[in-house]
């Protein structure tokens, strides 16, 4: 099994910054196995989004929303992936979660962290 666990959250004003990281850990053999690592958010009441994510090769996709403002980092070697996030904005404001895609050759799916809240007052 794969744990990830997300840190960096918390209460910013518009128009600052954060860095939320994220870290890899448990079975080598599995962490192997991942191809690309990202950031979605939730908003209540609303669903799940994906917010960027970045491949093995470092090639990265960013919602619309966010394109300029956040950029995506990774770190394979240490099995890490940050978010840094720029010019934030309230509606900016939801619980963030790591996630990362894997694939067995049999099987695919996508480990979860726990989820980091980020709250953008106006």
């Amino acid at each position: 099994q794969v744990q990830l666990v997300e840190s960096g959250g918390g209460l910013v004003q518009a128009g600052g910054s954060l860095r939320l990281s994220c870290a890899a850990s448990g079975n080598i053999a599995n962490i192997n196995r991942i191809f690309r690592m990202g950031w979605y958010r939730q908003a209540p009441g609303q669903q799940r989004d994906v917010v960027a994510t970045i491949s093995n090769g470092g090639r990265a996709n960013y919602a619309d929303s966010v394109k300029g403002r956040f950029t995506i980092s990774r770190d394979s070697a240490k099995n890490t992936v940050d978010l840094q996030m720029n010019s934030l904005k309230p509606e900016d404001t939801a619980v963030y979660f790591c996630s990362a895609a894997y694939s067995t050759g049999y099987t695919a799916g996508n480990y979860w962290g726990q989820g980091t809240q980020v709250t953008v007052s106006s």
